[in-house]
């Protein structure tokens, strides 16, 4: 089955390496990469999976490409899809513990990824500009859109987005919008995603207790895999509130036992200017969480903690998402899509501003915006090659 995903899984590959910006960022890529360029999904499809998609605990962009490859080969190429894309960022974060040590700190803060941010903000702009065409078509879609837009732009709440998803809902399900008659089957329900995400939950706070409780000199690992599996279960809001949870667990709450407040920092923000998901940082804050115990079990950590943080994700996800296809058959459902779709699409307009406010407005990277968002308008120029010609670009000038 693999074989006939070569093409797919290249590609996942690819964005791994090339994928800047955050969530926002994330989705943007993967509608010139997988929607305009390879069509393994539709426009509409896309922004479906991706507001269903807040609407669960964990990484959403990894929970949205995971779809994609569930669509494409069901479970077998989901699975593959989402090891393929946080392998490259887990590396490259795990590596970091290790060599954070031998780093000056200063020297972190290199110029190579100094035009990643504004060609970010063109990517962020242009999946904008093909969210609105998509699902922008009456003024009551317009009003949730800035409503929205506002709403993140001001309010860092984790619940923000869910409180913005069901008013979006609400307000769609006003209108005389009809399903159209598709018969398509029922979705079957893989009730064995839900037990596995419960079981795994339930043993790991019962053998990280047991491990403290009596204290085994291998409680470590125990407690970690317990930690961020309950980070992958709980977490809403993405990278910036997985990183406050971090900091309360392994440096308020530890006394600093495991890693100084700059050590975790210094990692989150090296992560901001890393391809990959956000969430790889827990590969990072493993390996550190566990140097203390020597090099073998600090790959260990690097390994454990984001396996333990992206897989209730993929089990939540690929049990819900059935449930969601069955549920688009009721009205109330099929309407609210529509004020979902336009919650999102504020979202990303607010990201897009928020980023853009945050760097520096100078004459090169307003060029760079520029360039970076006509380019993927007007041409078939692949994500990955404007990627790496910024890079190049930060690198040489």
């Amino acid at each position: 089955m693999f074989l006939r995903h070569i093409s797919f899984l290249k590609a996942v590959l690819l964005h791994s390496f090339t994928a800047f910006g955050g969530p926002q960022g994330h989705l943007a890529m993967m509608m010139k990469t997988f929607v305009q360029q390879r069509r393994d999904v539709t426009e509409k499809e896309l922004m479906e999976y991706n507001a269903f998609c807040q609407l669960l605990p964990g990484a959403s962009s990894s929970q949205t490409l995971t779809l994609i490859g569930y669509k494409r080969g069901g479970v077998p190429l989901a699975v593959a899809t989402l090891a393929i894309w946080i392998t490259p960022a887990c590396l490259l974060m795990g590596s970091l513990s290790f060599l954070l040590q031998y780093m000056d700190k200063r020297a972190l803060n290199v110029d190579i990824f100094k035009y990643v941010q504004p060609m970010a903000v063109g990517f962020l702009a242009f999946g904008g500009i093909r969210a609105y065409q998509i699902s922008i078509r009456n003024t009551a879609t317009f009003f949730i859109m800035g409503v929205a837009l506002a709403a993140a732009f001001f309010f860092k709440s984790p619940w923000t987005f869910p409180a913005l998803i069901i008013l979006g809902g609400t307000i769609s399900n006003f209108s005389d919008k009809r399903i159209p008659d598709i018969n398509e089957p029922r979705k079957k329900i893989q009730w064995g995603n839900l037990w596995l995400f419960a079981l795994i939950f339930l043993l790991a706070g019962f053998m990280s207790e047991l491990a403290r409780t009596n204290d085994w000199i291998t409680r470590r690992p125990f407690n970690l895999f317990e930690n961020f599996y309950r980070f992958g279960s709980l977490v809403f809001g993405g990278g910036d509130i997985l990183i406050a949870m971090m900091l309360e667990q392994y440096v308020f709450r530890s006394k600093s036992q495991f890693m100084s407040a700059e050590e975790l920092l210094t990692g989150a923000g090296i992560m901001r200017a890393m391809p990959g998901p956000t969430f790889s940082v827990s590969a990072y804050v493993g390996g550190m969480v566990m140097r203390s115990l020597g090099p073998g079990y600090q790959f260990l950590g690097c390994i454990l903690a984001p396996v333990a943080i992206f897989l209730p994700s993929m089990l939540l996800v690929l049990f819900f998402f059935p449930i969601w296809n069955n549920l688009k058959k009721h009205v109330v459902i099929y309407r609210a899509l529509e004020g979902i779709n336009a919650v999102v699409v504020g979202v990303m307009w607010a990201a897009t501003i928020f980023l853009f406010i945050s760097i520096p407005v100078t004459w090169y990277n307003i060029l760079i915006m520029a360039v970076t968002l006509g380019l993927l308008c007007l041409t078939k120029l692949p994500s990955p090659v404007i990627v790496i010609a910024c890079i190049l670009a930060g690198w040489l000038m």
